[in-house]
């Protein structure tokens, strides 16, 4: 699929890997609708950018009815949906027994409602989207790039909860992408290792140096830069369908 005039829908496009897909996506011509909750950063983008080529609707990917929401106002501003990028999510650091107590219930419902749930929710809505299309030449009707991490691969001590729901969604990829190949939708999965995003950038230099450690070549953090050219790489390349690929300079999650 082409990126040029694509209508690309993003979730926690306003900020971090987000952000950077969104100003990748628009730079390569394609029309981009930010599904965000951070409306003071979303709305810069627009500004910057242009209200022709991307567009912001606030959404609660976990909930049903905002989702149901946003995606009405694409097809209302673009008249079609051919990409979804689930980027939106955060973490929650914690053991499974702490110090003075067990691991917050509420807390682990959260992340996975948040990473998991709601890349679920974003998927099966876009999906019915998408269906809607005629099929481009290359006989898609759409992509979905999902967001996982390597810690849903090797978590590290206190990361349960963001680790559980990245390996959700990892597990979710294969299934997601039979389930909607009758529908010529392909689905994938990025797996970043560490970027220098805004959330990183405000961790300890304790948390960050072993991060930084345990990287191979490039031995730097990841750019958000690059996740966005890989997702558009997987726009691009028809073939590529049903993979989850680790963004991550060769590294491998120590312990702690």
């Amino acid at each position: 699929m082409e990126l040029k005039n694509t209508v690309v829908a993003i979730t926690g496009g306003a900020s971090g890997l987000g952000e950077a897909s969104t100003r990748h996506f628009v730079a390569h011509g394609a029309k981009v609708m930010i599904l965000d909750i951070n409306d003071d950063n979303a709305k810069a983008i627009c500004d910057e950018l242009g209200d022709e080529n991307v567009k912001y609707i606030n959404t609660n990917i976990m909930e049903e009815q905002p989702v149901v929401d946003a995606m009405a106002f694409i097809k209302e501003s673009f008249g079609r949906l051919d990409v979804a990028i689930n980027c939106a999510g955060t973490g929650y650091g914690g053991r499974i027994l702490g110090k003075e107590a067990p691991h917050p219930l509420d807390h682990f419902k959260f992340i996975v409602d948040l990473n998991l749930v709601g890349t679920f929710n974003v998927m099966r809505l876009a999906a019915e989207l998408m269906d809607k299309n005629d099929e481009s030449e290359s006989g898609e009707k759409g992509v979905i790039i999902n967001t996982a991490s390597v810690a849903g691969y090797e978590g590290q001590i206190g990361q349960s909860a963001y680790s559980a729901s990245k390996a959700g969604v990892i597990g979710l990829t294969l299934t997601a992408a039979r389930d909607l190949a009758r529908h010529s939708i392909r689905v994938n999965t990025i797996a970043p290792g560490i970027f220098d995003t805004p959330l990183m950038k405000m961790a300890p230099d304790k948390v960050r140096e072993p991060l930084l450690e345990s990287t191979q070549f490039p031995h730097r953090f990841g750019e958000p830069a690059e996740f966005g050219s890989l997702a558009a790489h997987i726009v691009e390349n028809t073939y590529l369908n049903g993979e989850t690929i680790r963004l991550d300079s060769g590294m491998r999650m120590t312990p702690r």
